[in-house]
């Protein structure tokens, strides 16, 4: 295990907790939503606050940021569009008549989802409501959109007429324990996706292979075949709640109440590696380079090297729970409720774990060389023999 790592740059510009951290699509900026009401814009070039967007009337729960356009969603029911260059407030979304808890912005839409049982979509460029979600029970916590050309066959698709102007779906999980699916154009549920038995706290999507994630308080992470609404899978090793989930290469990482990451392949359903040494919850986590890096409410973040499971490093500054975690040119931005965010440098690890992804897959090349040498002479003697190889 790495030595414990000092963060590069403390911002406390924040009065408040920072709830969600944003990262633009061209890297160049990250925003940050705030207990204190407003969002701040960062430069990763310089890592200087360069915009204080003032306007909510209470606290921001999430924030999204697009490379000219920032959007914050609050306590005080609203979502609100900024300008990343002039700070100025350019669009109010009203509707809602609770809590906003999460945004998403996919193409022309603007998706919300609320602690008043709905969600709901606007165009990005009005302040017009384009349709209305309802049919949960309870509050709508994580979203996730995705288009039917992206996993209808043309046959299936042309089943679908009524939804032909538009084929765009929109995924929420709720408290109420169901995910729905929805056919963004006229608001109809297309699917009702049942099977868990506590709140659906995320979502994550693999529309090319027609797959859906969802992780919950009852324990299990399950996946769904999102156009027959089909369980396909039950995960069920973790022994608290599911809070963040991570997609990657068909490995699927997931972060619990039991203070540990786990790491499945979704092919077989197995699970094949537990990262432990969190002290408390793990409440955000991202792949990166062959690292997997985590945030916990123990005001930790750690790098645990992905394949071996073996910590790396520990990152500690924070004073409370790391709300969430970005990485741009190695460096790794957390987020906490201490109101800081806090810069790391993660370049020795990250050239580290280079080095020794290099060095598994030179020995990898000679034991698959020298095994096939052995298979040809032993098939040659008429013998089989079984290798084992290993490092």
């Amino acid at each position: 295990m790495g030595n414990s790592g000092s963060a590069v740059k403390v911002c406390t510009d924040h009065q408040g907790g920072i709830n969600w951290l944003s990262l633009s699509p061209d890297g160049q900026r990250l925003l940050t939503g705030s207990e204190d009401g407003t969002a701040r814009l960062w430069s990763t070039a310089d890592s200087q606050c360069h915009g204080h967007f003032q306007g909510h009337e209470s606290y921001i729960t999430f924030c999204h940021l697009e490379n000219e356009a920032a959007f914050t969603c609050s306590a005080d029911h609203t979502i609100r569009k900024w300008d990343v260059v002039t700070g100025q407030c350019l669009a109010i979304y009203r509707g809602h008549t609770s809590i906003v808890n999460r945004i998403l912005v996919a193409k022309d839409y603007l998706f919300s989802g609320s602690y008043d049982r709905t969600a709901r979509c606007w165009s990005v460029d009005k302040e017009k409501q384009i349709q209305e979600f309802r049919g949960h029970r309870n509050c709508v916590l994580t979203l996730a959109h995705y288009s039917s050309r992206d996993v209808l066959e043309e046959e299936e698709e042309e089943e679908e007429e009524e939804e032909k102007v538009s084929r765009d779906l929109l995924v929420t999980g709720s408290t109420d324990c169901t995910v729905k699916v929805w056919w963004v154009s006229s608001g109809r549920c297309y699917q009702t996706l049942l099977g868990h038995t506590g709140a659906v706290l995320c979502l994550i999507l693999d529309a090319p292979n027609r797959e859906l994630f969802s992780g919950s308080t009852d324990y299990t992470i399950r996946t769904w075949n999102i156009v027959t609404g089909e369980q396909l899978k039950v995960f069920k090793e973790h022994q608290g709640s599911v809070i963040c989930l991570e997609l990657v290469n068909r490995h699927l990482y997931s972060g619990s109440a039991d203070r540990t990451v786990k790491c499945w392949f979704v092919d077989t359903g197995e699970r094949i590696q537990t990262y432990k040494a969190h002290k408390h919850s793990v409440s955000t986590l991202k792949y990166h380079a062959g690292i997997l890096f985590t945030g916990s409410g123990d005001a930790c973040a750690r790098a645990f090297n992905s394949r071996s499971g073996v910590l790396q490093k520990i990152f500690r500054g924070h004073k409370f729970i790391i709300n969430c975690i970005q990485i741009h040119n190695e460096l790794l931005y957390t987020a906490s409720h201490d109101g800081t965010l806090r810069i790391w440098d993660i370049r020795g690890i990250c050239k580290r774990n280079k080095r020794r992804l290099k060095k598994e897959r030179s020995v990898q090349g000679r034991s698959s060389q020298k095994g096939s040498l052995s298979r040809l002479f032993n098939n040659k003697v008429g013998c089989m023999i079984q290798e084992e190889n290993g490092e």
